[in-house]
């Protein structure tokens, strides 16, 4: 056990171009596990091992490696940060102890930043932040440390101060041992030197020290009082504040630098190891059944109990599918059985590996604490957990977002057809967010997914990866239909026609509501309770297909006031048929609309081209929200339909010299202007007609 004490399984994530993948390769090189430090913009970096990545210089899939730093063994999982692959960063930390959330020194606080903090904080993962890119200009370590405290009402908490800013950028202070660390321009990290603090500096870090020892000696009382009274406690008893209040999430030890030119990662590191929880500080996993109710059981952190696994990440190479997991109890053995719950079968673990980006080393175990990648499973799924046969249990499960967008691909020729049926269902696998159907009438293969950019990668895997050549058709927007008013009514269904017949009359009530909901209000036995059932799962079933154009319904509750049945011929098929022909009779007098997925859009923008892309996103029928200023442009928050939104990225860049940038994400559904509703509806019933 002694061992898991110097484990440390985290991730390093943050909005898109803030540092992440430089830092993973600065760590990386620090630590020695490689000896030539890869650029992201060459096409370089370790973890970017995907072409797709390599190409457009960003982060698609989040890469594991590992390391080891005095003497801790570090799981480092290298994370997206572009809002189309936050699935990615949502199932990483779901099984992280901590993480390093990385901010630009310039950029702040950004779209992408809010999203995965929002997520961290649900996942209750320790974190540290780095400050990153302070040689860039307009950086400013302060204003970024402020929006930290207001845009994400974090509490961080300042560990270091910054020597310098921008060009001048040296070095930083360590706060606790009043330390500058000085590193010179070789682009070593090595080559650093520990000074005494500059002197135009004192006043400021006996400013932000006593603002440290204020916040860490909250977190015990006695140090609390000993304080109070004068004296000062040691450095190591401010660590023990300061880990302490890290674990518990009360603040976030704050650090600063440069990892493109090599400064500040050190101290980063340090933290890392003195503030960050091991596998055995953490909430332990809460186990559920499966109806998904928790138990009561938790999966401790220890190699000695029965076996808990989650698998959160699948991913296809060339030898196979690799089966990523995070074992919270137990260990495994290659060659041993585990029980998959979901699917109640039970795999052979055949080959265990810890990964380091795309390469590998075999073990021949692994247990509790450990992130390491199965070879051989062959159907287990993202979110599945992997347990001791003998003794069973679930671990709670991953929830994933419904994607917004699909698109239309058919195979060029009937070579393609075949090959892609078994690359879509590898891809399937792979990304949870990712969903393929056929059309029935038409059949054309349906991809849906979280954006633009999410749905060219996927086409782009395909042609590349599995050399799959497709024709892609125009995005089209998942839309939705609700009601709006309330309506009752009655159905009888009747088929009586010699030997056995069906009999079912339902009088009842369909009016707006949130989700779908469904509630009896039958006394007497008008229509026996069980049936009752039957005639919920009848709209329940119905909802898939609405009204106005065939998209799903939402938001309406259906109550079964009164109704009638027969001695004989009622039956719950009869009770289901009447309310599937029930809906689409009453659907039509309730106020049908059609409703649209608004998305919440963020642009950043030079101040020069404000005007232009304000004008730009009214015309696309959007709602300004807010504009913030920062060093070196706008940032501009608004709502927009994600149907004006096809091609954006496009008109943004022309508008401001290709200077600008955007991230979207999905926010809620809203009722369609009338004639957008209009176009929209005579646009799907001519495609289903063409169908057909």
């Amino acid at each position: 056990m002694t061992e898991l004490a110097n484990y440390r399984n985290i991730g390093i994530f943050a909005h898109v171009d803030a540092g992440k993948t430089t830092t993973t390769e600065r760590i990386l090189k620090l630590t020695g596990k490689i000896h030539k430090t890869g650029e992201v913009h060459d096409g370089e970096a370790t973890t970017d091992f995907m072409d797709q990545e390599q190409e457009r210089g960003i982060t698609i899939q989040s890469a594991a490696t590992s390391c080891v730093w005095d003497n801790h063994r570090l799981n480092i999982i290298d994370t997206p940060g572009h809002v189309d692959f936050t699935i990615e960063v949502y199932r990483s930390l779901k099984v992280l102890d901590g993480g390093i959330g990385v901010f630009c020194g310039s950029g702040g606080v950004e779209p992408q930043s809010e999203t995965n903090w929002r997520y961290a904080n649900e996942s209750e993962v320790a974190r540290v932040i780095l400050v990153n890119k302070l040689d860039r200009i307009g950086a400013d370590f302060y204003r970024v440390v402020k929006q930290v405290e207001e845009v994400l009402g974090a509490n961080p908490l300042v560990m270091v101060l910054p020597i310098g800013i921008e060009d001048e950028f040296c070095g930083v202070v360590d706060l606790l041992t009043r330390k500058a660390w000085i590193w010179d321009d070789s682009g070593d990290p090595t080559n650093y030197k520990l000074e005494d603090v500059p002197a135009d500096m004192k006043d400021k870090v006996e400013e932000w020290r006593e603002k440290l020892i204020e916040t860490a000696v909250e977190q015990d009382d006695d140090l609390m009082e000993q304080y109070l009274e004068g004296n000062e406690p040691s450095i190591d008893e401010l660590k023990f504040c300061v880990r302490k209040g890290t674990i518990a999430l009360d603040f976030f030890p704050t650090y600063c630098g440069s990892a493109f030119k090599n400064k500040g990662i050190q101290p980063v590191l340090n933290a890392v190891v003195d503030f960050l929880p091991n596998p055995m500080e953490v909430k332990p996993q809460p186990e559920v059944d499966l109806e998904g109710n928790e138990t009561g059981e938790f999966a401790i952190v220890d190699p000695e109990r029965p076996l808990r696994a989650l698998a959160f990440k699948i991913m296809d190479d060339r030898f196979g599918a690799l089966t990523f997991i995070r074992i919270y109890s137990g260990k495994i053995e290659k060659g041993t059985n585990v029980l998959n719950t979901y699917t109640g079968k039970t795999e052979r673990i055949g080959r265990i590996v810890e990964m380091h980006a795309d390469s590998r080393e075999e073990l021949s175990s692994a247990q509790a604490g450990d992130i390491v990648a199965v070879l051989g499973m062959k159907n287990v799924q993202t979110g599945h957990t992997l347990c001791d046969p003998k003794q069973p249990a679930t671990l709670e499960p991953m929830v994933f977002p419904a994607p917004v967008i699909s698109i239309a691909i058919s195979p060029k020729d009937k070579a393609a057809s075949e090959k892609m049926g078994v690359a879509l269902g590898k891809m399937i696998q792979e990304d949870p967010s990712f969903h393929v159907e056929t059309d029935e009438d038409s059949g054309e293969t349906i991809l849906k997914g979280m954006g633009e950019l999410h749905l060219d990668i996927k086409v782009d895997i395909l042609k590349r990866t599995h050399g799959v050549e497709v024709e892609v058709g125009k995005p089209q927007v998942a839309y939705r239909e609700t009601i709006t008013q309330r309506v009752e009514d009655s159905y009888t269904h009747k088929k009586q026609t010699g030997g056995s017949g069906q009999f079912a009359k339902i009088d009842y009530v369909i009016e707006p509501g949130s989700g779908f909901e469904f509630e009896s209000k039958v006394t007497g036995g008008n229509v026996p309770r069980e049936f009752w059932p039957a005639v919920q799962k009848g709209f329940a079933n119905s909802m898939e297909r609405g009204v106005l154009a065939g998209f799903p319904t939402l938001d309406f509750r259906v109550t079964l006031t009164d109704g009638g049945y027969h001695p004989v011929d009622s039956s719950a098929v009869a009770y289901e048929l009447a309310a599937r022909a029930a809906y689409r009779q009453t659907m039509p007098k309730a106020g049908p609309q059609l409703m649209e997925p608004i998305m919440k859009v963020d642009v950043f923008t030079p101040e020069d081209h404000v005007g232009d892309v304000i004008g730009d996103l009214n015309r696309r029928r959007g709602m300004i929200r807010s504009q913030e200023p920062g060093a070196t442009g706008v940032r501009i928050k608004a709502e927009c339909p994600l149907s004006e939104m096809f091609g954006y990225i496009g008109d943004l860049r022309t508008m401001t010299s290709g200077r600008g940038q955007f991230s979207m994400e999905f926010l809620h559904y809203m009722p369609c202007p009338k004639n957008v509703a209009e176009e929209v509806i005579k646009e799907t019933l001519e495609r289903e007609a063409k169908k057909k």
